[in-house]
């Protein structure tokens, strides 16, 4: 069979480098397609449960909430582990699944696992599922911050929150592949109502009655319908607050909490109504400035250096419109950064070791034409293992992509990407050498038949070599399997580059240019025989 392989490749010259050229074509344009990260994928499909419980203490959030959620999803299908971390008034359930388990599936599993267990939980205990967000998930931090501050400090905090919380954070998550945008810093705005217990006393009002007063004064209801000839139309009563915050201010201050006595009790007789700022945990600043930080989240399989591109594009798109004075920073972090530069010293040393390659070849094989020949096989089988990922990728939906790992495959098979081709080309020179008389095709092909047994059988065992760690499961074998895939495809795409692209330029480039023109169109044969000048194309 490998000796029709080199018969064919002889035959059909011309053919065949014409589909390395489209091989090496293609392979480069998919391996700019390809995605890159500084890891493989090491997304396990896993389901975040928070659960919030006010006013409760550790041993009660573990006793009375995080208890009775585990136990509904131990033995769910496809779980494999269940992990959880209860603290004073919070609770946070890790549910990992199978490899081979889609997000959705296990968000589905979960969900109805939880939802009788969510009934029985205490009251005030608010239980919900996680976006679903990558292992390596937070890919930037943007800072928001004001560049000449007024003279209201508590007001341009508020203010920066709300751009954060109302304008950025809804135009980010509508980008596809982010998963959230967690906000921090700034002042979240409240209209509060603060309670005076002396007045309280004084109006014989009830915190309570405050309480439902402020609730009900903030409500839209329904009044029915009215049918006229032809038309009905809908009665709404409005009755909630706003929109400007002075007119709300100046609504809650009219609202009655008690009437008695032939005259109400309002709002403002018994309470201070202003504008102030929610109870926070934490606080952002950027170059001695208070602002707001916001910590981009990516979802599972997302393309980080590629989102993170589109991010770019919408914060800058989101500055344009920001009032005067106001900045976005997007450089605080960047773990695109990371993967550039990881990726870069790796692929320095790809360059370095492709470069000693050459080096060595020119001191020991002496000849530009036999150098040559032997470095075709390194691009060549590098682009057979750019496009086998993509066709890999797209069949089985695996995320085979550039990163640390596949480079360092590479890179490992650098040095012998060549061995094949320089063993082919070696014994083609020499032969042509010592049977200067022969027709030159028929020498080529025994020349590449006499050492294809020794070429099969060395890679075969240099892939073997690797096959263990095709065998390795769990995280060991999504981080290692890629950098073995990479090097046996590499190794493989060569063997095959020096059963068919090197016979043939070596016949087009070793071969005197006299014996090429008294042979010409000279092919090899379609029988076992060996190939002679008189042949026909």
């Amino acid at each position: 069979m490998l000796d029709a392989v080199i018969r064919w490749s002889l035959r059909y010259r011309g053919l065949v480098l014409l589909l390395a050229a489209l091989v090496l074509g293609s392979g480069t344009h998919l391996a700019t397609t390809l995605p890159i990260d500084v890891f493989p994928d090491l997304d396990r499909p896993r389901v975040v449960l928070l659960a919030e419980c006010p006013g409760l203490s550790t041993e009660e959030v573990e006793t009375l909430v995080t208890q009775p959620l585990e136990t509904a999803v131990l033995g769910a299908p496809g779980v494999e582990d269940v992990r959880s971390q209860s603290t004073g008034a919070f609770s946070v359930i890790y549910i990992e699944f199978g490899w081979r388990t889609d997000t959705r599936t296990a968000r589905q599993v979960v969900a109805e696992r939880t939802a009788a267990v969510l009934a029985t939980l205490p009251p005030g205990v608010k239980a919900g599922m996680t976006p679903p967000a990558s292992i390596m998930g937070q890919i930037q931090h943007v800072g928001l911050y004001r560049e000449t501050p007024s003279d209201d400090p508590a007001r341009d905090r508020r203010e920066l929150r709300a751009l954060a919380d109302w304008v950025i954070r809804p135009r980010l998550l509508q980008e596809p592949g982010v998963a959230e945008v967690l906000v921090m810093g700034g002042d979240r705005k409240q209209y509060q109502v603060l309670a005076d217990p002396n007045k309280l006393r004084e109006f014989g009002v009830t915190l309570k009655a405050v309480e439902q007063a402020v609730r009900e004064s903030n409500v839209g209801a329904s009044g029915g319908f009215t049918v006229e000839p032809a038309t009905e139309r809908a009665i709404r009563i409005l009755a909630r607050l706003g929109p400007e915050p002075a007119k709300v201010l100046a609504d809650l201050r009219l609202v009655p909490v008690k009437v008695g006595d032939g005259r109400p009790v309002l709002l403002s007789q018994v309470a201070d109504v202003r504008e102030g700022a929610e109870p926070k945990r934490g606080d952002g600043g950027v170059d001695g400035f208070p602002a707001v930080v916001l910590t981009i989240a990516k979802q599972p399989h997302a393309d980080t250096r590629r989102l993170t591109e589109r991010v770019e594009t919408v914060l800058a798109e989101v500055q344009a419109g920001l009032p005067p004075g106001h900045v976005v920073r997007t450089d605080l972090f960047k773990l695109r950064t990371f993967i550039d530069r990881g990726l870069y010293y790796v692929a320095e040393a790809l360059a370095l070791g492709a470069g000693l390659v050459v080096v060595v070849l020119v001191a020991f094989l002496l000849s530009v034409r036999t150098t040559f020949i032997t470095l075709t096989a390194i691009p060549l089988s590098l682009a057979v293992t750019a496009v086998v990922f993509h066709l890999v990728g797209r069949l089985t939906g695996a995320d085979l992509g550039i990163n640390v790992m596949t480079l360092g495959g590479l890179a490992v098979a650098m040095g012998e990407l060549v061995d094949d081709a320089i063993v082919d080309v070696e014994n083609i020179h020499r032969r042509l050498a010592e049977q200067p008389h022969r027709p030159p095709l028929a020498v080529v092909y025994e020349a590449s038949r006499e050492v294809r047994s020794a070429v099969v059988f060395g890679t075969a065992v240099v892939v073997l070599a690797f096959a263990p760690l095709f065998a390795l499961g769990g995280v060991e074998g999504r981080l290692f399997v890629p950098l073995g895939l990479a090097y046996v495809v590499s190794i493989l795409a060569s063997l095959a580059v020096s059963l068919t692209v090197t016979p043939a330029l070596s016949y087009l480039l070793l071969v005197p240019r006299a014996a090429n023109r008294r042979t010409p169109g000279s092919s090899a044969p379609s029988s076992g025989s060996p190939p002679s000048s008189s042949a026909s194309a």
